[in-house]
């Protein structure tokens, strides 16, 4: 493209800015009295002027020049009118400092193939959260996965912390949402059991610059959880699993290392299991309990756990199976024949739940930190719909969410940092491996 294309493509947007300023100034004469109070003052005083023009123009009514006086200065007074009102209508709806965005968004180096950075098109509080602000951009071409790459440096343009980035109305607008840099989430959040959610299926995970997050197993019913060593995953999974013997829940845990993650106390409260054979037979007891709450549905005439334990006087506990390292669970390499075919129906007993469990209310909660891909059976994997990967390199980001976002959002030293598989960032909570 040439300069002189160039000149005239900006010509060209710098026109369409301004009339869809003048939309948007109109639009806020719908939401905002006080615009609605400021441009009737306006026309009030234009009005007074218009019906005074005679008297202040001297015109005695000798003068023969005096009715094209009134009547030429009356246009010009409404021509006037006109363009006073058009500039007020662009001024209300031009948000503030959208120039210093610009420019900043351009130093930057966030821009388009010719140079031309995002343009602000309004910016307003959340009604739901006044802690968070809206930012309503003209990408200017720029697709969304570009804004997602670069959200580092949008932050550090226009000094604040992103919290989604999403299409606004349509593909002609981003909407970003965002808190002041010093808003950001803290480096610890202290758990306490104010935190607990009131719903029998519901469990915290931390807050979000929006606030509480919280997961339900009654919509979500099983999770994958990903983490580097010292990223906090044994915390956030030892946190749910608190929170699910809070609130009755039969738990089982399965772990390799021989129980040395859990002290005692969690023997005492959880089924634990630590070797294959173990396993396979806790598994092998939640698939029972799933085909006997099957067709213990199927005589009562429910469909799943929470219409049941509403109308029925024999309420069921949901189950809860728990694997620190599912890695050890489905890595069949270097195994021999029978450990290999005792793994495979380990798996199959893991994919029936996977499947099945959200209905009769027994869940997964699989947890992993080896980077490879193919450790986790795509039948599985895809029905673990919740899923939470904290500080993780680009490979075990992608296993877990799909993508390498947490690897790029959740800075090397966090701990406790989160990432959500809708692209929710979270601190977890951090509690004392302590149960009352």
């Amino acid at each position: 493209m040439t300069l002189s294309n160039k000149e005239a493509l900006a010509k060209k947007n710098s026109r369409r800015y301004f009339w869809r300023r003048l939309l948007t100034g109109a639009a806020s004469l719908r939401d905002s009295s006080r615009s609605r109070k400021s441009l009737f003052l306006l026309l009030f005083l234009w009005a007074c002027l218009y019906c005074l023009w005679p008297i202040l123009i001297g015109s005695g009514d000798l003068d023969p020049l005096a009715p094209f006086l009134v009547g030429y200065g009356r246009l010009m007074l409404l021509g006037l009118t006109v363009l006073t009102v058009t500039m007020a209508l662009a001024l209300m709806g031009t948000p503030p400092g959208y120039v210093t965005v610009q420019e900043g968004l351009q130093r930057a180096g966030f821009v388009n193939h010719i140079g031309e950075a995002p343009v602000l098109i309004a910016r307003r509080a959340d009604k739901d959260n006044p802690k968070l602000s809206l930012w309503e951009f003209d990408p200017c071409g720029i697709p969304l996965t570009e804004w997602e790459d670069k959200r580092e440096v949008i932050e550090t343009a226009l000094n604040i912390t992103v919290v989604r980035i999403a299409w606004g109305h349509s593909r002609s607008e981003i909407l970003l949402t965002s808190v002041a840099a010093s808003g950001a989430l803290p480096a610890v959040i202290p758990w306490s059991e104010a935190y607990l959610p009131p719903g029998p299926s519901e469990l915290a995970l931390g807050d979000s610059c929006t606030g509480r997050v919280t997961v339900d197993l009654a919509k979500l019913p099983h999770v994958l959880l990903g983490g580097s060593t010292g990223s906090g995953k044994s915390v956030m999974l030892k946190l749910l699993l608190k929170q699910a013997l809070y609130k009755d829940a039969d738990v089982y845990i399965a772990d390799f290392k021989g129980g040395v993650d859990f002290p005692p106390y969690w023997h005492e409260k959880c089924h634990m299991c630590f070797e294959e054979e173990g396993l396979l037979t806790v598994l092998s007891e939640l698939v029972n309990e799933l085909e006997r709450r099957k067709q213990l549905f199927l005589e009562a005439g429910y469909s799943n756990i929470d219409d049941y334990n509403e109308y029925s006087p024999h309420e069921l506990r949901r189950c809860i199976f728990a694997c620190d390292e599912v890695a050890e669970v489905f890595d069949k390499a270097g195994r021999d024949k029978e450990s290999k075919a005792l793994l495979s129906q380990i798996e199959a007993k893991i994919a029936t739940i996977a499947r099945l469990g959200r209905a009769f209310g027994i869940h997964l909660i699989l947890a992993t930190q080896r980077p490879d891909a193919t450790i986790i059976p795509g039948q599985i994997k895809n029905n673990l719909d919740c899923r939470i990967c904290g500080r993780a390199d680009s490979v075990l980001s992608q296993i877990i969410l799909d993508s390498t976002a947490a690897a790029d959002q959740i800075p090397k030293d966090t701990c406790g940092r989160f990432l959500l598989h809708d692209g929710t960032l979270i601190q977890g909570y951090y509690f004392e491996d302590t149960l009352r």
